[in-house]
């Protein structure tokens, strides 16, 4: 991005919140090649200089409004002093041919993946732009302290999270998730995007983009994976999650230690997230603030 991107970002909304200010921002993306919003959360420490960043990346059908409205995080970020990013899910309104036709692929199921295969690979890159074009414009925009970032999400979002962090070593320093799909090889779910952004059958590609497959080689700094899932969790019982399969997988790598914890009649929405969002921002924050 060239170094004037301060003017190519809009500011959609503004609103204080814990002394901080939550925002909105729309811009154009090179990744994606369409106009993408995503929030932005500054505390009020963020006026004094730099401060550590979380990235929040959400699940299937929502949009950067989700986390910002639903979760309260704004008042652990402000407590701890955590810049908080929420990008959007996927591309939107590109007029890719089956883009709205189902909730769990195309639009607000971008799977953050960068699709090899046509019609979705001009625009469906939301891995690159997480972990490149967005990482840039943010620290670029905002006062982020240099190497003190992490990464979270929920389900797809928490799948998402687990890639970034085991794909690009070294980019996160802290990384957690709440429900997240942790082997998309082997569910509904991940099937169904893969072959659709990838191409059939279980290729080097779908490898690529599976936590419990990039766990076993991951070779990066030592991370904690910290892993929130409810016991009443539908989507659980359906096989869609299988964190069993991670927490296995990472059992055999001395690099990454994992802290699962199922908690007892919670469930896959907000009010889960909203229970337990404090301890994850503490979780980075520890990590961040070191």
């Amino acid at each position: 991005l060239p170094s004037n991107c301060l003017t190519m970002l809009t500011e959609v909304s503004k609103n204080m919140c814990f002394g901080g200010w939550q925002k909105v921002f729309s811009h154009e993306s090179s990744e994606l090649s369409c106009s993408m919003r995503f929030a932005v959360y500054l505390p009020p420490q963020s006026e004094s200089g730099p401060r550590p960043a979380l990235f929040y990346l959400s699940g299937l059908t929502c949009t950067e409004q989700n986390f910002i409205t639903k979760a309260g995080a704004q008042q652990y970020a402000a407590k701890h002093g955590l810049i908080v990013v929420a990008p959007d899910t996927s591309p939107r309104g590109i007029g890719v041919p089956g883009e709205d036709d189902s909730y769990d692929l195309g639009t607000g199921a971008g799977f953050y993946v960068d699709a090899t295969r046509e019609p979705w690979a001009k625009n469906y890159r939301m891995h690159s732009y997480i972990t490149k074009e967005l990482m840039k414009l943010v620290q670029e925009n905002f006062p982020v302290k240099p190497g003190a970032i992490g990464i979270t999400g929920h389900s797809m979002g928490g799948h998402g999270a687990l890639i970034c962090a085991l794909r690009n070593p070294g980019l996160y320093r802290s990384v957690s998730a709440f429900s997240p799909i942790c082997n998309p090889s082997a569910c509904p779910w991940g099937q169904k995007a893969f072959t659709a952004y990838f191409g059939e059958s279980a290729s080097a590609d779908w490898e690529a983009h599976d936590a419990t497959k990039l766990a076993a080689g991951y070779a990066g700094p030592e991370l904690e994976l910290l892993i929130d899932q409810g016991e009443a969790d539908e989507f659980l019982e359906k096989g869609q999650l299988l964190p069993e399969r991670l927490v296995n997988a990472c059992s055999g790598n001395a690099r990454l230690k994992t802290r699962l914890r199922m908690q007892k009649d919670y469930d896959h929405s907000y009010f889960f997230i909203a229970s337990f969002i404090g301890d994850h921002i503490e979780h980075h924050a520890k990590a961040l603030l070191a």
